[in-house]
């Protein structure tokens, strides 16, 4: 099959979270099973210059959207091929994909967004700009969401026009703006309506996608349940519900090349589940770095995300004290919400030599924590699949998580045999402090923690599992 990938970010072009990974590594996954894969993002200011340009393909202005080109760059290592999205107007600009340095978001992203839609959308038809047509349009969360929008109107009117897939990274983001927008982002009038764009006197691209594509898929079997609730639907769990046909949960993969203990060239030593003793070196090297001190009597716990409640970090601050009174220490990498920020900077000066606290983005110390705590601390209140717990036990690193999403298909309760990590069934203050006391406990048995390492590092997180089931869907789609 002929795939189109369309992204707003990709890394390590382009990542500010879980999607960056997964449009560097599904993609590839797809061409390995022998398809055309061809992966659509922005020309963002910032990108870097990277691959050696294989052609320019022009995508004419049309009605409201201006003039732009494709600048296709040629695949390495037999993977996808690359098609950046150039239109100066709406791309070159500082900032990150979605909003001005500053923070906060460009006014005109309704429109940038509806571009890249757009023409993933015309890659999908015989007016294709490059002249290889997909067969299947994969679009990626609210960003891309349009594109199968596009394709309906387009088979409505005749054209032969490619299936279309939309992925939910994260419901919790659904590309909300002012109803007034339809004209501007050519929206037929009978698709504006409640069975169309509207969402409570808004224009909702994502529920566009969910609306109009052949096939919608999100990041986890959890999760898939989870959305078609109303504690977790975001207002979208009635459309999610009239649409469960064709609604599939596919849990993510990760980079085994890029996260694997035995080759991290970014880790102090390298080690598998054979040679686990070897992981202490990577424990020294973090404390070294981060300035904690030798020979504490507990565990090292990390955590690697965006420090927002979401993810749970005030249940860390509020557990903190406790978790220290086990003789344990913390180290935290992340950004996110200033006043979360603010209190870990507060403990980490409380408590010298016990926490440190990098607010920065660093992805040699992500590395490092992986390799080098005792245990992932993961208590996110929602989590539509979530990585770093798979990261964590590929590494050996029991995660401490929540029974939600993508955590409960991916981490097993240490009280099992095949145990890999510390399940809380419920998420408060309470169950957070029982699940750091378990794994304080199961840590000081030298055998018990030995058999958790080894269960977690002998799943199979990689992509092939998950790039067969999208090739199924893609299959399925009518």
């Amino acid at each position: 099959m002929k795939v189109l990938f369309a992204t707003p970010e990709c890394a390590p072009l382009v990542k500010t979270g879980g999607l960056g990974d997964v449009s560097a590594a599904l993609p590839p996954a797809l061409a390995r099973l022998g398809h055309d894969v061809r992966v659509l993002m922005p020309a963002y200011g910032s990108l870097p210059a990277r691959g050696r340009l294989a052609g320019i393909h022009r995508v004419p202005a049309e009605g409201p959207w201006p003039e732009a080109q494709l600048l296709e760059l040629e695949p390495t290592d037999g993977g996808p091929s690359l098609l950046l999205l150039a239109c100066p107007q709406y791309y070159a600009r500082p900032g990150a994909p979605y909003g001005p340095p500053g923070g906060g978001d460009h006014p005109d992203n309704a429109m940038r967004f509806g571009l890249l839609s757009r023409v993933a959308a015309l890659l999908g038809t015989p007016r294709s700009p490059c002249g290889w047509q997909a067969d299947v349009v994969h679009a990626n969360d609210w960003t891309c969401a349009l594109a199968p929008l596009y394709l309906a109107q387009w088979r409505e009117a005749g054209m032969a026009v490619a299936r279309s897939v939309v992925t939910l990274h994260n419901l919790a983001f659904q590309g909300l703006f002012p109803m007034a927008l339809c004209d501007a982002l050519d929206i037929a009038v009978q698709h504006r309506g409640m069975q169309g764009v509207e969402f409570w006197g808004q224009l909702s691209m994502l529920k566009a996608g969910l609306q109009f594509a052949d096939a919608i898929t999100t990041v986890s079997p959890t999760y898939a349940r989870e959305i078609q609730q109303e504690a977790l639907g975001f207002g979208l769990d009635g459309v999610l519900r009239e649409r469960s046909g064709v609604l599939h949960g596919i849990l993510n993969g990760i980079d085994t090349q890029l996260w694997n203990p035995a080759t991290d060239p970014l880790i102090a030593a390298r080690y598998d589940a054979a040679s686990l003793e070897r992981k202490a070196l990577n424990r020294t090297a973090l404390r070294q770095r981060c300035g904690l001190a030798d020979g504490a009597p507990g565990p090292l716990f990390g955590l690697v995300g965006r420090l927002t409640r979401q993810k749970g970090v005030d249940l860390v601050l509020g557990g903190a004290e406790r978790l220290l009174a086990q003789g344990a220490q913390l180290v935290v990498l992340g950004s996110g919400d200033a006043d979360l920020q603010q209190a870990l900077h507060a403990l980490a000066r409380r408590r010298p030599g016990r926490v440190h606290v990098a607010t920065v983005f660093d992805e040699p110390l992500a590395h490092l924590i992986e390799a080098g705590a005792d245990c992932f601390l993961m208590p996110s209140r929602f989590e539509p699949c979530g990585l770093n717990q798979m990261y964590s036990q590929a590494y050996g690193t029991p995660p401490i998580v929540m029974h939600t999403g993508g955590l409960a298909d991916s981490v097993t309760d240490a009280e099992a045999a095949e145990g890999t990590g510390f399940v809380m069934r419920e998420h408060s203050q309470a169950a957070f402090d029982a699940a750091v006391q378990r794994a304080c406990t199961a840590w000081r048995s030298v055998a018990r923690w030995r058999q958790l390492q080894q269960n977690g590092m002998r799943r199979d997180f990689g992509w092939d599992a998950p790039a067969r089931a999208y090739e199924a869907v893609y299959r399925q789609a009518p």
